[in-house]
């Protein structure tokens, strides 16, 4: 199975910034698109961010476009997420997933594409 391991979360002010790091094994990471999701208590699992398999193509959810970027490093399997002027409604268990469909063209916006997903890592942005 593909393993998937998210770090970088923690308890930061509104308009701190936390760097997100999922790391991948057991695959060939460079093969395909990765995304970001995230889910807080009592809510549906909603869309963040994802980049394609060569990097050339990203892609964001409105309501971080211009606060977040994501981005990856095919040498090290890891994909970032960078997160810049958090507010108290970024509070969620963050995931990141990988798209099994090798180098995809198209960038998917919903949680159904991507089957491997990680434990998840708690990002909570207090006021």
């Amino acid at each position: 199975q593909v393993q998937l391991v998210e770090s970088g979360g923690g308890l930061v002010q509104a308009g701190d910034s936390l760097r997100l790091s999922c790391a991948a094994s057991g695959r060939t990471f460079n093969m395909y698109a990765m995304g970001w999701f995230r889910q807080a208590p009592g809510k549906e699992r909603e869309f963040v961010a994802t980049i394609s398999w060569n990097g050339g193509s990203t892609y964001y959810a409105d309501s971080v476009k211009g606060r977040f970027t994501i981005s990856r490093d095919n040498a090290r399997n890891t994909v970032y997420l960078q997160m810049n002027s958090l507010k108290p409604e970024d509070t969620a268990v963050y995931y990141c997933a990988v798209d099994p469909r090798p180098y995809r063209s198209i960038l998917f916006t919903t949680p159904t594409p991507y089957d491997y997903w990680g434990q998840g890592t708690q990002v909570t942005v207090s006021s």
